[in-house]
């Protein structure tokens, strides 16, 4: 499982002209299910979402997470995180789960996060969205439930 974890002021993600999901500060967290991730992969994303202390402190070092901060989470699926440019011109997605197991996957993660006292807004599975957000610092992490980098 990866994910892009973009610290941020806020953001929202729209379909056809509607808002699917909204928030201020927090995170907004791009997922992309492999074939063969399971409840480990996904749980690794979670226990690192809600954990990463990247959030100012008092003295203005990244010592606070995002319950510290009341920050709320944005997930947005996008499985084009698994495509491969490295040969060609055009991507493979070959490594990108089938949308019936990572459907239910993403949702599986934003129930995790609730769990874990957070306010969880989500995209639309399978849609076209249009994401827009306000990068704070800028901060932007990858994660790998495989380690791949």
């Amino acid at each position: 499982m990866r994910c892009v974890v973009q610290r941020v002021t806020r953001a929202q993600v729209t379909v056809e002209g509607e808002t699917v999901g909204q928030i201020g500060k927090g995170f907004m967290v791009l997922v992309g299910v492999e074939s063969e991730d399971g409840p480990k992969d996904m749980s690794y994303c979670v226990e690192k979402i809600a954990g990463l202390r990247v959030f100012e402190d008092s003295e203005d070092k990244m010592n606070l997470s995002l319950s510290d901060v009341g920050g709320q989470v944005l997930l947005v699926s996008q499985f084009t995180l698994l495509g491969d440019a490295r040969h060609g011109r055009r991507p493979s997605f070959i490594r990108a789960e089938r949308p019936e197991i990572a459907g239910p996957m993403v949702e599986e993660m934003a129930q995790a996060l609730r769990q874990k006292g957070l306010r969880v807004e989500t995209g639309r599975f399978q849609a076209h969205m249009q994401v827009e957000l306000v990068n704070d610092g800028p901060v932007t992490l990858l994660l790998d439930s495989r380690k791949g980098f």
